[in-house]
C-alpha cells in the first residue's frame, strides 16, 4: 500500500509540475509578445502583395483600422516589404481613406527606397528588406470606428517586381 501511495504522490507531484511548467512558459511568451510591440502602437498589419513577388495594379490592398479614441493624434506609416533586384529609387502609391460614414479622401505619397548612393534603405534580412515611411504625421480622424484603407500602386510599369508585402502602422503621436 505505501509503494502505491509514494507512486501516486509522485505522480500527483509530476503533474503539478507540467501544470506549472506550462504556466510559466505561457506567462514568459506572454510578456515577450506583448513587449515587443512599440509603445502608443496602435495598429499594424502587413498583407502579402503576391507569391510571384510582383504587385500588379489592379491589386488594391485594403486594410480595416479601428480608431476608438479620435480626440488624440496619431502617426501613420507605410510598411513595404521588398526582395533585392527592386528595380526603382521610390514607389509611388496611392492612398484612399474610408471613414466609417464613407467619407473617402485620397492621397499620393512617394515612398523612398534607395538612398542618393542607390543603396535600399531599411532593414535587411539577407535579401529582403523592410521600410517604414511616415506618410502622415500628427493627424486627427473626425470619427471613431472602423476606417478602411486602400492601397495600390501608381508606377509607370505594371507589374511591379520584387514587391512581396505592404502595411500599415497607425502610432499615437507624443504630445
Amino acid at each position: 500500500f505505501i509503494r502505491y501511495f509514494l507512486r501516486f504522490r509522485t505522480l500527483q507531484y509530476w503533474i503539478k509540475s507540467r501544470k506549472m511548467n506550462k504556466l510559466f512558459t505561457l506567462l514568459i511568451l506572454s510578456l515577450i509578445l506583448f513587449s515587443c510591440q512599440p509603445e502608443g502602437r496602435i495598429f499594424s498589419e502587413n498583407k502579402e502583395l503576391s507569391a510571384e513577388l510582383q504587385w500588379l495594379k489592379e491589386d488594391v490592398i485594403k486594410f480595416q483600422v479601428p480608431v476608438d479614441d479620435f480626440s488624440s493624434s496619431y502617426n501613420m506609416s507605410l510598411n513595404f516589404r521588398y526582395a533585392t533586384g527592386y528595380q526603382y529609387d521610390v514607389l509611388k502609391v496611392r492612398v484612399t481613406e474610408i471613414s466609417p460614414s464613407g467619407k473617402e479622401l485620397v492621397d499620393e505619397y512617394d515612398l523612398k527606397i534607395r538612398d542618393e548612393n542607390g543603396d535600399y534603405i531599411g532593414e535587411a534580412a539577407l535579401d529582403i528588406w523592410d521600410s517604414e515611411h511616415l506618410i502622415k504625421e500628427k493627424m486627427k480622424f473626425s470619427e471613431g470606428g472602423t476606417y478602411t484603407y486602400k492601397i495600390e500602386h501608381v508606377m509607370p510599369k505594371d507589374p511591379l517586381h520584387f514587391a512581396m508585402e505592404i502595411g500599415v502602422i497607425l502610432d499615437k503621436a507624443k504630445e
